[in-house]
Protein backbone atom coordinates (compact mmCIF):
# COMPACT_ATOMS: atom_id res chain seq x y z
CA UNK A 1 0.00 0.00 0.00
CA UNK A 2 1.14 3.83 -1.23
CA UNK A 3 -0.68 6.25 1.18
CA UNK A 4 0.05 9.31 -1.02
CA UNK A 5 0.08 12.79 0.73
CA UNK A 6 1.15 14.99 -1.55
CA UNK A 7 -0.51 18.00 -0.66
CA UNK A 8 -1.24 18.78 2.88
CA UNK A 9 -3.28 22.09 2.83
CA UNK A 10 -6.04 22.47 5.25
CA UNK A 11 -6.58 25.61 3.03
CA UNK A 12 -7.49 23.95 0.11
CA UNK A 13 -10.13 21.64 0.10
CA UNK A 14 -9.99 21.00 -4.06
CA UNK A 15 -6.05 19.69 -3.63
CA UNK A 16 -6.34 17.91 -0.14
CA UNK A 17 -7.44 14.21 -0.84
CA UNK A 18 -5.02 12.28 1.57
CA UNK A 19 -5.54 9.28 -0.76
CA UNK A 20 -8.70 8.48 0.62
CA UNK A 21 -9.53 5.92 -1.98
CA UNK A 22 -6.61 3.81 -0.87
CA UNK A 23 -6.69 4.06 2.68
CA UNK A 24 -10.16 3.00 2.46
CA UNK A 25 -9.74 -0.13 0.38
CA UNK A 26 -6.66 -1.18 2.71
CA UNK A 27 -8.67 -0.55 5.60
CA UNK A 28 -11.47 -2.72 4.39
CA UNK A 29 -8.11 -5.30 3.72
CA UNK A 30 -7.80 -5.31 7.63
CA UNK A 31 -4.39 -3.57 6.77
CA UNK A 32 -4.78 -1.03 9.25
CA UNK A 33 -1.28 -1.25 11.19
CA UNK A 34 0.13 0.60 7.69
CA UNK A 35 -1.48 3.31 7.75
CA UNK A 36 -0.26 5.45 10.12
CA UNK A 37 3.27 4.65 9.19
CA UNK A 38 2.70 5.19 5.32
CA UNK A 39 1.29 8.93 6.47
CA UNK A 40 4.44 9.19 8.55
CA UNK A 41 6.53 8.60 5.12
CA UNK A 42 5.15 10.88 2.69
CA UNK A 43 4.41 13.75 5.55
CA UNK A 44 8.27 13.52 6.01
CA UNK A 45 9.27 12.67 2.19
CA UNK A 46 6.56 14.85 0.52
CA UNK A 47 7.21 18.08 -1.45
CA UNK A 48 4.84 20.60 -2.79
CA UNK A 49 4.80 19.91 -6.67
CA UNK A 50 1.96 22.05 -7.58
CA UNK A 51 3.65 25.15 -8.62
CA UNK A 52 0.20 27.07 -8.13
CA UNK A 53 -0.15 26.56 -4.73
CA UNK A 54 -0.48 29.31 -2.55
CA UNK A 55 2.09 27.69 -0.08
CA UNK A 56 4.68 26.88 -2.59
CA UNK A 57 6.12 30.50 -2.75
CA UNK A 58 7.28 29.77 1.30
CA UNK A 59 8.57 26.61 1.05
CA UNK A 60 9.56 25.58 -2.48
CA UNK A 61 13.10 26.18 -2.25
CA UNK A 62 13.65 25.14 1.28
CA UNK A 63 14.66 22.15 2.82
CA UNK A 64 15.32 18.84 1.14
CA UNK A 65 12.66 15.88 0.44
CA UNK A 66 13.60 12.13 0.18
CA UNK A 67 11.67 10.58 -2.64
CA UNK A 68 10.69 6.79 -2.83
CA UNK A 69 14.58 6.12 -4.59
CA UNK A 70 16.30 7.96 -1.90
CA UNK A 71 17.35 10.76 -3.54
CA UNK A 72 16.99 14.54 -2.60
CA UNK A 73 14.95 17.88 -3.63
CA UNK A 74 14.61 20.91 -2.75
CA UNK A 75 11.43 21.76 -1.00
CA UNK A 76 10.45 19.47 1.86
CA UNK A 77 7.43 21.92 4.29
CA UNK A 78 8.05 19.90 7.45
CA UNK A 79 11.87 20.97 7.43
CA UNK A 80 10.21 24.34 7.26
CA UNK A 81 8.30 23.88 10.25
CA UNK A 82 11.06 22.20 12.51
CA UNK A 83 13.39 25.09 11.84
CA UNK A 84 10.34 27.41 12.69
CA UNK A 85 9.77 25.72 15.74
CA UNK A 86 13.47 25.31 16.82
CA UNK A 87 14.15 21.85 17.32
CA UNK A 88 13.86 18.31 15.66
CA UNK A 89 10.98 15.30 15.95
CA UNK A 90 11.04 12.38 14.83
CA UNK A 91 7.99 11.63 11.87
CA UNK A 92 6.15 9.06 13.79
CA UNK A 93 5.94 12.11 16.91
CA UNK A 94 5.09 14.85 13.93
CA UNK A 95 2.52 13.17 12.10
CA UNK A 96 1.02 12.27 15.20
CA UNK A 97 1.17 16.08 16.67
CA UNK A 98 -0.44 17.03 13.36
CA UNK A 99 -3.08 14.62 13.45
CA UNK A 100 -6.78 15.90 14.07
CA UNK A 101 -9.27 13.55 15.27
CA UNK A 102 -11.49 13.72 12.61
CA UNK A 103 -8.35 12.27 10.36
CA UNK A 104 -7.79 9.52 12.85
CA UNK A 105 -11.62 8.97 12.90
CA UNK A 106 -11.70 8.62 9.16
CA UNK A 107 -8.19 5.90 8.81
CA UNK A 108 -8.54 4.22 11.79
CA UNK A 109 -4.64 2.72 12.31
CA UNK A 110 -3.75 6.75 12.93
CA UNK A 111 -3.02 8.51 16.23
CA UNK A 112 -4.08 12.06 16.83
CA UNK A 113 -3.03 14.90 18.81
CA UNK A 114 -4.93 14.68 21.73
CA UNK A 115 -2.21 12.88 24.09
CA UNK A 116 0.14 15.18 23.10
CA UNK A 117 -1.66 18.20 23.56
CA UNK A 118 -2.39 17.21 26.99
CA UNK A 119 0.93 16.91 27.60
CA UNK A 120 2.26 20.27 25.98
CA UNK A 121 -0.33 21.75 27.75
CA UNK A 122 1.41 21.22 31.10
CA UNK A 123 4.90 21.82 29.64
CA UNK A 124 3.60 25.35 28.93
CA UNK A 125 2.21 26.10 31.47
CA UNK A 126 4.95 24.71 33.88
CA UNK A 127 7.16 27.00 31.87
CA UNK A 128 5.43 30.22 31.51
CA UNK A 129 4.61 29.92 35.15
CA UNK A 130 8.26 29.68 35.99
CA UNK A 131 9.44 32.24 33.85
CA UNK A 132 7.12 34.80 35.24
CA UNK A 133 7.79 33.67 38.99
CA UNK A 134 11.31 34.72 37.90
CA UNK A 135 10.80 37.53 35.88
CA UNK A 136 8.72 39.35 38.26
CA UNK A 137 9.30 38.69 41.75
CA UNK A 138 7.06 41.81 42.52
CA UNK A 139 3.60 40.48 41.06
CA UNK A 140 0.93 39.42 43.51
CA UNK A 141 -0.29 35.37 42.60
CA UNK A 142 -3.77 36.96 40.92
CA UNK A 143 -1.39 38.94 38.04
CA UNK A 144 1.07 36.39 37.45
CA UNK A 145 -1.89 34.07 36.94
CA UNK A 146 -3.83 36.64 33.90
CA UNK A 147 -0.13 37.53 32.85
CA UNK A 148 -0.01 33.28 32.30
CA UNK A 149 -3.58 33.07 30.87
CA UNK A 150 -3.71 36.09 28.45
CA UNK A 151 0.29 34.71 27.34
CA UNK A 152 -1.08 31.34 26.36
CA UNK A 153 -4.87 31.65 25.29
CA UNK A 154 -5.99 30.29 22.50
CA UNK A 155 -5.85 33.47 21.31
CA UNK A 156 -2.34 33.93 21.64
CA UNK A 157 -1.01 30.16 20.67
CA UNK A 158 -3.03 30.39 17.37
CA UNK A 159 -1.30 33.86 16.52
CA UNK A 160 1.77 31.84 17.05
CA UNK A 161 0.76 28.79 15.30
CA UNK A 162 -0.13 31.19 12.35
CA UNK A 163 2.29 33.98 12.79
CA UNK A 164 5.33 31.88 13.32
CA UNK A 165 4.76 28.55 12.64
CA UNK A 166 2.53 28.89 9.52
CA UNK A 167 1.45 25.33 10.07
CA UNK A 168 -2.12 25.14 9.06
CA UNK A 169 -0.92 23.05 5.84
CA UNK A 170 0.64 20.70 7.53
CA UNK A 171 -2.31 19.51 9.83
CA UNK A 172 -4.31 16.62 8.84
CA UNK A 173 -7.70 16.91 9.10
CA UNK A 174 -11.06 14.74 7.86
CA UNK A 175 -13.18 15.86 4.90
CA UNK A 176 -16.15 17.44 6.97
CA UNK A 177 -13.61 19.61 9.50
CA UNK A 178 -11.11 20.66 6.23
CA UNK A 179 -14.89 21.56 4.50
CA UNK A 180 -15.23 23.67 7.30
CA UNK A 181 -12.07 25.54 7.66
CA UNK A 182 -10.25 23.32 10.45
CA UNK A 183 -6.89 24.05 9.52
CA UNK A 184 -7.79 27.98 10.07
CA UNK A 185 -9.83 27.42 13.51
CA UNK A 186 -8.01 29.00 16.09
CA UNK A 187 -9.17 26.13 19.16
CA UNK A 188 -7.35 23.77 16.26
CA UNK A 189 -4.42 25.59 15.71
CA UNK A 190 -3.97 26.41 19.98
CA UNK A 191 -4.00 22.72 20.21
CA UNK A 192 -1.44 22.02 16.97
CA UNK A 193 0.96 24.38 19.21
CA UNK A 194 0.98 22.72 22.59
CA UNK A 195 0.98 19.18 20.90
CA UNK A 196 4.06 19.71 18.82
CA UNK A 197 5.75 21.48 22.65
CA UNK A 198 4.14 17.70 24.16
CA UNK A 199 6.31 16.11 20.89
CA UNK A 200 9.38 18.07 21.85
CA UNK A 201 9.36 16.65 25.54
CA UNK A 202 8.87 13.46 24.46
CA UNK A 203 11.73 13.39 21.98
CA UNK A 204 13.93 15.66 23.77
CA UNK A 205 12.95 16.06 27.59
CA UNK A 206 12.14 19.32 29.90
CA UNK A 207 15.47 21.63 28.52
CA UNK A 208 14.38 21.64 25.16
CA UNK A 209 10.85 21.93 25.21
CA UNK A 210 11.71 24.73 27.25
CA UNK A 211 13.94 26.48 24.69
CA UNK A 212 10.83 25.56 22.40
CA UNK A 213 8.20 27.33 24.76
CA UNK A 214 10.49 30.44 25.24
CA UNK A 215 11.44 30.72 21.68
CA UNK A 216 7.44 30.49 20.85
CA UNK A 217 5.11 32.67 23.97
CA UNK A 218 8.33 35.15 25.45
CA UNK A 219 7.16 38.11 23.17
CA UNK A 220 3.57 37.48 24.03
CA UNK A 221 4.72 37.53 27.93
CA UNK A 222 6.71 40.91 27.03
CA UNK A 223 3.44 42.12 24.99
CA UNK A 224 0.44 40.77 27.81
CA UNK A 225 2.57 43.39 30.23
CA UNK A 226 1.69 46.59 28.45
CA UNK A 227 -1.91 45.59 27.91
CA UNK A 228 -3.55 46.93 31.14
CA UNK A 229 -6.83 46.66 30.93
CA UNK A 230 -7.12 44.78 28.16
CA UNK A 231 -5.55 42.10 29.78
CA UNK A 232 -8.60 41.46 31.14
CA UNK A 233 -12.03 42.61 29.56
CA UNK A 234 -14.27 41.38 31.86
CA UNK A 235 -12.66 41.94 35.29
CA UNK A 236 -11.41 45.36 34.24
CA UNK A 237 -14.76 46.47 33.74
CA UNK A 238 -16.03 44.86 37.26
CA UNK A 239 -13.52 47.23 38.77
CA UNK A 240 -14.23 50.07 36.62
CA UNK A 241 -18.03 49.96 37.65
CA UNK A 242 -17.59 49.49 41.05
CA UNK A 243 -15.12 52.79 41.17
CA UNK A 244 -17.78 54.44 39.68
CA UNK A 245 -20.17 53.36 41.95
CA UNK A 246 -22.27 51.12 40.08
CA UNK A 247 -23.21 47.97 40.16
CA UNK A 248 -21.47 44.86 38.65
CA UNK A 249 -21.77 44.75 34.45
CA UNK A 250 -24.32 41.39 33.36
CA UNK A 251 -24.56 39.67 30.07
CA UNK A 252 -27.06 38.89 28.03
CA UNK A 253 -26.16 36.17 25.49
CA UNK A 254 -27.67 34.32 22.33
CA UNK A 255 -26.54 32.23 20.07
CA UNK A 256 -26.97 31.82 16.31
CA UNK A 257 -25.81 29.76 13.14
CA UNK A 258 -25.36 25.93 12.27
CA UNK A 259 -24.22 23.46 15.12
CA UNK A 260 -20.58 23.45 13.39
CA UNK A 261 -20.51 27.00 13.56
CA UNK A 262 -22.29 28.44 16.12
CA UNK A 263 -22.04 32.32 16.24
CA UNK A 264 -22.35 33.62 20.02
CA UNK A 265 -23.83 37.30 20.53
CA UNK A 266 -23.06 39.31 23.78
CA UNK A 267 -24.46 42.21 25.40
CA UNK A 268 -22.77 43.79 28.29
CA UNK A 269 -25.18 46.17 30.36
CA UNK A 270 -26.12 47.82 33.55
CA UNK A 271 -29.28 46.34 34.52
CA UNK A 272 -32.08 48.99 35.89
CA UNK A 273 -35.27 48.61 37.43
CA UNK A 274 -36.68 50.01 34.21
CA UNK A 275 -34.82 47.90 31.90
CA UNK A 276 -31.07 47.31 30.50
CA UNK A 277 -28.83 49.99 29.71
CA UNK A 278 -26.66 48.70 27.03
CA UNK A 279 -22.88 49.63 27.10
CA UNK A 280 -21.25 47.10 24.19
CA UNK A 281 -22.08 44.16 22.41
CA UNK A 282 -20.17 41.82 19.97
CA UNK A 283 -19.88 38.59 18.40
CA UNK A 284 -17.68 35.68 18.74
CA UNK A 285 -16.98 31.57 18.25
CA UNK A 286 -17.23 31.27 21.42
CA UNK A 287 -19.36 32.66 24.81
CA UNK A 288 -16.26 33.60 26.20
CA UNK A 289 -14.62 35.28 23.09
CA UNK A 290 -18.36 37.38 22.46
CA UNK A 291 -18.08 38.36 26.29
CA UNK A 292 -14.53 39.37 26.26
CA UNK A 293 -15.06 41.47 22.78
CA UNK A 294 -18.19 42.93 24.41
CA UNK A 295 -16.35 43.93 27.53
CA UNK A 296 -13.55 45.50 25.71
CA UNK A 297 -16.44 48.13 23.96
CA UNK A 298 -18.54 48.40 27.32
CA UNK A 299 -15.32 49.54 29.31
CA UNK A 300 -14.28 52.13 26.89
CA UNK A 301 -17.77 53.25 27.33
CA UNK A 302 -17.20 54.06 30.95
CA UNK A 303 -13.88 55.03 30.88
CA UNK A 304 -15.35 58.00 28.71
CA UNK A 305 -18.06 58.84 31.03
CA UNK A 306 -15.52 58.87 34.23
CA UNK A 307 -13.27 61.37 32.29
CA UNK A 308 -16.74 62.97 31.08
CA UNK A 309 -17.65 63.10 34.89
CA UNK A 310 -14.16 64.14 36.07
CA UNK A 311 -13.71 67.26 33.32
CA UNK A 312 -16.81 68.45 34.68
CA UNK A 313 -16.23 68.60 38.39
CA UNK A 314 -13.12 69.95 37.72
CA UNK A 315 -14.71 72.53 35.55
CA UNK A 316 -16.65 73.54 38.13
Amino acid sequence: MRYNVENMSGNNTKDQHYGNNDVKSDVKSNDKNDVQSDVKNDVQNSAYKNTNHPENTRTGSIGVARTQDGHTQNGDPTQELLRALGTTISPDLLVEALTHRSFSHEHPGTKNYERLEFLGDAVLELVSTETLFSAHPDMTEGQLAKLRAKAVSEWALSAVARDKLHVGPYILLGHGEMEHGGAQKDSILCDIVEALIGATFVEHGIDEARAVVHRLIDDTLAEVLTEGPALDWKTSLTVLAHEMGLDEPQYRMSVSGPDYAPVFHARAVLAHENGDELLGEAVGSSKRKAQLAAADKAWHVLDRRRKSSASEESGN
